[in-house]
């Protein structure tokens, strides 16, 4: 199991799930300079919304995965902790992604 102190707002991953993120990460900001890139050069509306687009999709998609791990590791650990106010952070962060 991951180390998680959501008391401390801390979350110790591992040096392979750090890697997987800053990838992500790094491509999420390669997908931005494309588009900032697109509206120098000018480029229809259409093809800068497209890929404004897929850069939400993809933050969305890391948002996912970062939420996952949070639940499988910082929520478990808390409740089994009794800290159950832990569960209206889940929700709260619920809310965020509406």
């Amino acid at each position: 199991m991951e180390n998680c102190c959501c008391q401390t707002k801390t979350k110790v991953r591992s040096e392979e799930e750090k890697k997987k993120i800053v990838s992500r990460i790094n491509r999420i900001a390669g997908q931005i300079g494309g588009v900032k890139k697109m509206i120098e050069e000018d480029r229809y509306c259409d093809d800068v919304l497209i890929q404004l687009a897929a850069i939400d999709k993809s933050v969305k998609s890391l948002a996912g995965v970062i939420l996952e791990s949070h639940m499988h590791s910082c929520l478990i650990e808390n409740i089994k902790e009794g800290n159950l106010s832990v569960v209206d952070e889940v929700v709260d962060l619920f809310k965020r992604f509406q």
